[in-house]
């Protein structure tokens, strides 16, 4: 019989300044700091636990989509500002985030990833080389680029979109860091360029999203291309001390799929964890909100 690793559920253990208070009916009441948010949430397919009289009380902002991708926010309060900041603080370092209220129902964040910045908080720090070098690759606004930079690592951050990246440097000030280097563009272009570089990395994280473009007009599918993505990144890995992270929201990928691309492009592969993550609601409910592998030398 062929073995396979344990499949992990984890869910953020440090979160103050964020909650799920309830999931179901397609939709999730959230509180980012003081604000209580209704957002769209395709994953959530159960009945709320808590009647929508309780949600309407709750909340301060609500999402209205005008089509699938795009819509409005809709205020009990016009004083209600559209920018506002948090803080993650774990064992490790603390960091902070400006949010903000998008077009595409995002706010700049997405609170299960903790799970994946304590990993690599913890494990920049446990690195016997004195300032590793860790690649953020689909990096948005830098979450994990933060907690990497704020654990001691030289950290690159790679996105296509100028906005975002303009967004995390906004974060990185405003959690009191600096250096951290950032890069506009396609990330599967800039792994090659590294490769003929001969650059390595002790640490790189991808988080990729099931369909992109690159600044060039340059088209990401994840299924086509992930394959590609990751026989190059592991050959940017420093072979003596590195680690990998590898996260995907898509409710076509499993963990069993992250373990069998991690495997096939890194053979020789040791501590591999595969997973998912969740958010667990006050009310009760499980939210799913991707999948994970990982594994460090």
């Amino acid at each position: 019989m062929t073995q396979t690793s344990s499949i992990q559920l984890l869910t953020p253990q440090y979160w103050k300044d964020y909650e799920l208070i309830d999931s179901g009916n397609f939709e999730k009441l959230e509180r980012f700091g003081q604000l209580v948010l209704i957002r769209p949430e395709p994953q959530a397919v159960w009945p709320k636990a808590l009647n929508e009289g309780e949600w309407n009380k709750l909340h301060h902002i609500r999402f209205k989509g005008r089509s699938a991708t795009t819509g409005d926010w809709l205020k009990k309060d016009a004083k209600i500002a559209d920018r506002w900041h948090i803080t993650y603080k774990n064992p490790d370092v603390e960091i902070k985030f400006r949010l903000g209220l998008t077009s595409f129902k995002h706010v700049g964040i997405f609170p299960e990833q903790a799970v994946n910045w304590d990993y690599i908080s913890s494990t920049v720090k446990s690195f016997k080389t004195p300032k590793p070098k860790v690649l953020n690759l689909f990096a948005y606004t830098g979450g994990a680029s933060l907690i990497a930079r704020a654990a001691g690592a030289d950290t690159t951050h790679v996105d296509s979109i100028k906005q975002v990246v303009t967004w995390a440097n906004e974060n990185q000030e405003l959690s009191g860091l600096a250096d951290i280097r950032w890069v506009v563009e396609d990330a599967l272009k800039f792994v090659k360029r590294e490769l003929k570089r001969g650059n390595k990395y002790n640490g790189i994280i991808l988080d990729p999203p099931a369909y992109g473009h690159g600044p060039k007009g340059e088209k990401w599918k994840l299924e086509d291309h992930i394959t590609e993505m990751m026989l190059d990144v592991v050959k940017l890995l420093d072979p003596k001390e590195h680690f990998l992270i590898l996260n995907t929201y898509s409710l076509g990928f499993s963990s069993v799929i992250v373990e069998n691309l991690i495997k096939s492009a890194f053979p020789s592969v040791k501590n591999l964890e595969t997973g998912e993550l969740f958010l667990q609601a006050t009310a009760g409910s499980k939210l799913p909100l991707g999948v994970f592998g990982k594994f460090r030398s």
